[in-house]
């Protein structure tokens, strides 16, 4: 069973491109959401994963990740999930022996920067990068799955 463990910051000022060592563009749509988790479909690059997220308990929930064929999951895309779709770039990026994930969003959610960590424990110390803002790990806001129904752009 795995577990996901992430802290979500908003992205300030700072020269975080500059130290990224690799960026992957994804899309990413919903064919499920409740308060008991999501089934999300994306592309990344060249690959295309079938997501089950379990609903988030402090930092942590349960994940499990899929491959499926690139022509379904543009099928899925395309037919199932509609206007839900996220459009984003993650960049990679080294900080304190740790590897963050800085999200920069396009479309509906174009302006929103947001960087991750992914952690072995909740209780982990984590080296923030200054240019690591505001934490956001509490506010759903920020969860791409709340970012597909209510966009940046409508905030």
């Amino acid at each position: 069973m795995a577990t996901e463990i992430e802290r979500k910051f908003l992205v300030s000022s700072g020269d975080w491109r500059s130290e990224a060592h690799r960026q992957v563009r994804y899309l990413q749509g919903y064919l499920a959401q409740s308060a008991q988790g999501s089934v999300r479909v994306r592309i990344g690059g060249d690959t295309a994963f079938l997501n089950i997220k379990g609903a988030t308990v402090g930092a942590s929930r349960l994940e499990f990740e899929y491959p499926v064929p690139m022509e379904d999951a543009e099928v899925m895309l395309r037919e199932l999930c509609g206007a839900t779709v996220v459009e984003k770039t993650r960049y990679f990026v080294p900080h304190g022996g740790r590897e963050w994930e800085v999200d920069v969003f396009e479309g509906n959610n174009a302006g929103l920067v947001v960087a991750e960590i992914e952690l072995d424990d909740e209780a982990e110390d984590v080296a923030l990068p200054d240019w690591a803002g505001e934490e956001v790990t509490d506010d759903v806001r920020y969860y791409n799955s709340q970012l597909a129904l209510t966009p940046f752009s409508e905030w």
